[in-house]
């Protein structure tokens, strides 16, 4: 059996270290906002070039949290991705706004400017890019884009921590970066935890305060706000697996262009690197019209495979309202033939044959 990501085994591998920063939280019993939540903040800032970075609950409150310190609300329209999971629409709906669905470059699946450029209207209040499947958006021309129109940049990075353009890291190109740290994602914790990087000081602490429901002072509470704490045994987690992103980053690399190298003559759309940034192959994903034939194929060999994501945000039920005979014709190809194979750094390359040599066999009948 091949998973689509091995946790266990990159556990054993860091077993010794992560066990011990485990016990030393048990040990001090600060489990709330405790030492490791405000060194991890300090290390991660310093790592992916920001001012800032606070901790949260999950990716999802990052975004949500972000959006409400960028002073985004009622009656604005944040333009963003489709073809993305609902937490980032979901976001937009939960402060208010409404969000506004563009179509997607072809190749690199991430937002197509010229379509975003063209979706700004006297409501356009922000741009959400999603750095796909690890891809970085090129934010030299959306931050032009943002800056002619004087519109705000709230980052989705929930899927490129490590991801660069030119050495800067996604996350600290917008006023802020949101990061998940859901246990499969690049950087993963063992539960659900959030950051959000910016460089503005007013935000940093206007969302310390949401984050810690509505209170810069102890029992005295200044709005409504949340409890979206990062809890102090992911930090300690999280603190561990930093010292690695890097090569967890090489590695799935790695991995990938193993993959496009065995995939080259299938007729199948293996990913497409831009040459902006740096692919961090969160995901895999491919394109081949013989998807379900692929996919039964390895699923036989208890290979895992996925699709991501199958029915855009702008087909979903919960925005039928918002976008009724909304058209996003790429996004909708894309989604109709897309489906990912298993990536994580320890990989071998028995297993990556075996996953080639099965969807080869697949389309051979």
């Amino acid at each position: 059996m091949i998973p689509m990501v091995d946790l266990k085994l990159q556990y054993q591998q860091l077993q010794s270290d992560i066990d011990a920063a485990l016990a030393d939280v048990l040990d001090s019993t600060a489990f709330i906002l405790g030492p490791n939540v405000r060194a991890f903040e300090a290390e991660a800032a310093e790592y992916l070039g920001t001012q800032f970075a606070i901790g949260c609950a999950s990716g999802t409150d990052a975004l949500h949290l972000a959006l409400l310190a960028a002073g985004i609300g009622p009656g604005d329209e944040v333009i963003t991705s489709a073809f993305t999971f609902i937490a980032t629409a979901e976001a937009i709906a939960y402060v208010g706004a409404t969000p506004v669905f563009v179509d997607i470059d072809e190749r690199t699946m991430n937002l197509d400017l010229d379509a975003v450029a063209t979706a700004i209207s006297d409501n356009t209040a922000a741009i959400l890019p999603v750095h796909l499947f690890g891809q970085p958006v090129d934010m030299g021309q959306l931050s032009a884009l943002a800056e002619k129109h004087d519109l705000t940049i709230v980052e989705d990075c929930a899927q490129s921590f490590g991801a660069d353009i030119s050495g800067q890291q996604t996350g600290s190109f917008g006023l802020a970066g949101c990061f998940s740290f859901f246990p499969s994602k690049n950087l993963g914790c063992y539960g659900d935890g959030g950051l959000i990087t910016t460089n503005s000081e007013s935000v940093r602490d206007h969302l310390l305060s949401l984050r810690n429901h509505g209170s810069s002072k102890r029992y005295h509470h200044q709005e409504i706000g949340y409890n979206s704490r990062l809890d102090e045994i992911q930090a300690a987690i999280l603190r561990v697996k930093l010292r690695h992103i890097d090569r967890f980053n090489q590695e799935r690399r790695r991995v990938a262009h193993r993959y496009n190298e065995l995939l080259a003559d299938t007729g199948i759309t293996t990913p497409f690197e831009d040459g902006i940034g740096t692919h961090v192959f969160h995901q895999y994903t491919l394109r081949s019209p013989q998807r379900d034939a692929i996919m039964a194929a390895l699923s036989q060999r208890e290979i895992a495979c996925a699709i991501y994501y199958p029915v855009p945000l702008h087909r979903q039920e919960v925005f039928a309202e918002v976008c009724r005979d909304h058209s996003l014709p790429v996004t909708e190809a894309i989604a109709s033939d897309c489906f990912s194979l298993p990536i994580f750094p320890e990989m071998t390359d028995q297993q990556i044959v075996e996953v080639t040599d099965t969807i080869k066999q697949a389309l051979n009948g």
